[in-house]
């Protein structure tokens, strides 16, 4: 190879190693020294805030870095979303997403949606139950159904509150089952109450909710709406069990503000994935009904834009929507 050859390959080589050199600079400095805020869309002392704090604890010692939970509540999740979206995308905001995401957006809540926001990993699920007092005459949801049939418009069914995440799932079994019910909606400390008061026939709620009262003896639970059955309601069978295609589960994960780098979201995602695994956060987690069901960024996402678009289906066809967006 002539001289002149020889020097422009060592030149090319040269500027190829000067490349790399920022790009491993760039991965070296995440975690920086400044803690990371993980920015909880609910009260603290919920479940939806106690698992965010254990899973951020997790995620700290894998990252080795601080993260600070911060609780923004209001709106249904917009309020959160809202200070998050307009956070720097540089890995240090992360946000404990869930399908709020997407019934803010389509209800009019939030100007923007899932798009705004990167997938990290999916986290935890929890399966929405149609639960009913002990003394109703229904053993089975079958048996509900038959009333529904011979009278119509006559079975009500409370849930947390009209375009929430327990409404639309009561839409949806009621809807694959072909049986119409008076939805009502409630905020989530009239529920209950309203249940066991005999003021609607049954409620549409998470696992957590009514537990208790199940052990009890005070209500029982005639579905789960969940792709399989309920660890924490084994007995209970499923919509798909009893011929209703439908799958409602409440999903929590982790996500970042759009442009967020992927190498850093690799590394969360790392960091989520060995925390999630973990008996520490096993044992943390089911103490509050919820079960452990990670998902790859990749997977995570498709989850989310699938959902997204039967959400969008539903409130519209409810009429749901404000026009104040």
């Amino acid at each position: 190879m002539s001289a002149p050859r020889v020097l422009v390959s060592r030149l090319l080589a040269i500027l190829a190693g000067l490349a790399v050199v920022p790009a491993a600079q760039a991965q070296a400095t995440f975690p920086a020294a400044r803690p990371i805020e993980f920015v909880v869309l609910f009260p603290a002392g919920t479940s939806a805030d106690v698992t965010a704090r254990v899973l951020a604890e997790g995620m700290g010692k894998q990252l080795g870095a601080q993260i600070v939970v911060v609780n923004r509540p209001g709106g249904g999740g917009a309020v959160g979303y809202q200070y998050a979206v307009q956070q720097a995308p540089d890995g240090h905001h992360l946000v404990w997403s869930s399908n709020a995401i997407s019934t803010t957006f389509h209800t009019g809540t939030l100007p923007f949606d899932y798009k705004s926001f990167l997938p990290v990993a999916r986290v935890q699920i929890e399966t929405p139950l149609l639960f009913v007092r002990s003394e109703a005459p229904w053993k089975a949801l079958r048996d509900m159904l038959q009333q529904a049939k011979a009278k119509p418009g006559t079975l009500t069914v409370g849930n947390s509150g009209f375009g929430s995440h327990t409404h639309l799932s009561s839409v949806w079994l009621f809807k694959a089952a072909g049986f119409q019910v008076v939805d009502v909606p409630f905020n989530a400390a009239q529920v209950v109450p309203s249940l066991l008061g005999g003021h609607v026939d049954a409620v549409v709620q998470l696992p957590g909710a009514l537990a208790g009262l199940v052990k009890a003896g005070n209500v029982r639970a005639l579905v789960a709406m969940s792709g399989a059955r309920d660890p924490f309601f084994p007995d209970v069978p499923t919509a798909r069990e009893q011929g209703m295609d439908i799958s409602a589960e409440l999903w929590r994960g982790v996500v970042v503000p759009k442009g967020t780098p992927s190498h850093i979201i690799a590394r969360l995602e790392d960091a989520v994935r060995k925390t999630v695994a973990s008996p520490e956060f096993t044992r943390a987690t089911e103490k509050l009904l919820v079960a452990p069901a990670f998902l790859p960024a990749a997977d995570f996402g498709k989850m989310i834009a699938k959902e997204d678009a039967e959400i969008g289906r539903t409130v519209k066809a409810l009429g749901i929507r404000q026009e104040s967006r």
